[in-house]
């Protein structure tokens, strides 16, 4: 039996009473320890979302802190250079710290107070998600510690020196990969034992099922801001619709996608494919991984054949996740989304072009969508209509572009 999308019910809401999507994604795959943290934070948050007060406190803080909305514009000369379906970007990398995480960190750091928490603690891959939690917990006047891989507190500098800037501690994670999917154990062991006084973000769609849904919840500010400008700049949603987003944890997907999900657009989601000449990628979905359990979920996985959590490899920090949100492994499974991925070389060419030609310069993770838009559009006509989203500003990875491509462009 073919899972499917129950209309008018948002995505966060279609699980069971597991929190399964589909019957074979997500849930609580957590210690005993976590559960009465888990469950009271799942009460406190399904209480909130509904609460008139704290709805008009995100929104102030969305429109007064974030930046909100973001500017959705044509790419007149990567559509003119590449003939074909006319693209648009949506270039949320514009809200205040240059990329969509700041969404979820400033819901989370209202969640903190509300719940009377001093502290809040997270991961981060790429550096985003721990740099926007630095800017919110000290807006919020709360202390923050971040969990970062070894090997990306090297490759993304300049995030690191700003959550450094906003007075964040930075943990440095020196056990097995050291990148992103060991931040996210470690920020989770500290959780357990320090849950009493610490609220956690997780920085993605990834986790017990309460993270995946304040994180999504959180970034459909995304979507609900841009299905507004479509209509603005069409008159209505396009036939035919195209919305990319890279995808790694899934969270800039999830919120992209998510007011669009009862129209008839078609969501792309691209992966990290790795280098090309490597058997080694973070494109579980792609490369028909196999269901296991990682972080409290059930997801596809990058396993080995004993079923361990397999090696992955990215020039994006910000997708090197072995793991994938079991909001798209729903999504995937009900064919409401495709999913491919682009090699890291393809990924250097979009952020080359698309910096060369217009007034944006998309970070490695958006370029991997960028990539795919590239491919896409010369094959469509002139009706169709692509949008990517370009979540992240490039200046986080300055350093890799430069040692990979002789000079950078932003």
């Amino acid at each position: 039996m073919s899972l499917k999308i129950r209309k008018n019910i948002p995505l966060i809401d279609q699980h069971d009473k597991n929190f399964m999507y589909g019957g074979k994604f997500g849930g609580n795959f957590i210690p005993e320890t976590l559960k009465k943290p888990i469950d009271d934070l799942t009460k406190l948050f399904e209480k909130l979302r509904r609460d008139k007060k704290f709805l008009k406190d995100r929104d102030n803080y969305f429109n007064n802190f974030v930046g909100a909305p973001t500017p959705f514009i044509k790419l007149e000369n990567l559509s003119d250079h590449l003939g074909g379906a006319q693209i648009y970007a949506k270039v949320v990398s514009e809200a205040n710290g240059g990329a969509h995480k700041i969404y979820n960190a400033t819901v989370h750091c209202l969640i903190a107070k509300k719940a009377g928490k001093k502290y809040v603690v997270g991961d981060t891959g790429a550096g985003y998600a721990g740099k926007m939690l630095s800017m919110a917990a000290k807006k919020f006047s709360l202390k923050c510690k971040i969990f970062m891989g070894a090997k990306d507190i090297k490759r993304q500098r300049p995030n690191v020196e700003a959550m450094r800037k906003n007075g964040a501690e930075i943990v440095p994670v020196t056990t097995g990969s050291q990148t992103l999917v060991d931040a996210v154990s470690e920020c989770m062991r500290y959780w357990v034992s320090n849950c009493d006084t610490t609220h956690m973000c997780v920085g993605s769609t990834v986790g017990p099922n309460i993270f995946i849904k304040i994180c999504a919840w959180s970034t459909a500010q995304i979507s609900r801001e841009l299905i507004k400008q479509v209509k603005e700049e069409f008159g209505k949603i396009p036939e035919k619709l195209k919305l990319i987003n890279c995808v790694g944890g899934g969270s800039s997907a999830a919120g992209f996608w998510n007011e669009f999900m009862d129209t008839n657009a078609q969501f792309i989601g691209v992966e990290a494919g790795g280098p090309r000449n490597s058997k080694l990628h973070a494109a579980p979905l792609t490369n028909g991984s196999k269901i296991g359990i990682l972080h409290g979920a059930a997801q596809y996985v990058i396993q080995d054949s004993e079923g361990q959590i397999g090696s992955t490899e990215s020039i994006s920090a910000g997708l090197d996740y072995p793991g994938i949100s079991p909001l798209h492994c729903f999504l995937k499974d009900t064919k409401r989304a495709r999913y491919t991925s682009a090699s890291d070389e393809e990924a250097l060419k979009a952020y080359q072009l698309v910096s060369k030609l217009e007034n944006i310069s998309p970070s490695l993770e958006p370029s991997h969508a960028f990539a795919e838009a590239i491919k896409l559009a010369p094959k469509l006509s002139s009706s169709e209509i692509i949008i990517v989203n370009s979540c992240g500003d490039s200046l986080k990875d300055k350093d890799i572009i430069k040692q990979k491509l002789g000079s950078y462009v932003r």
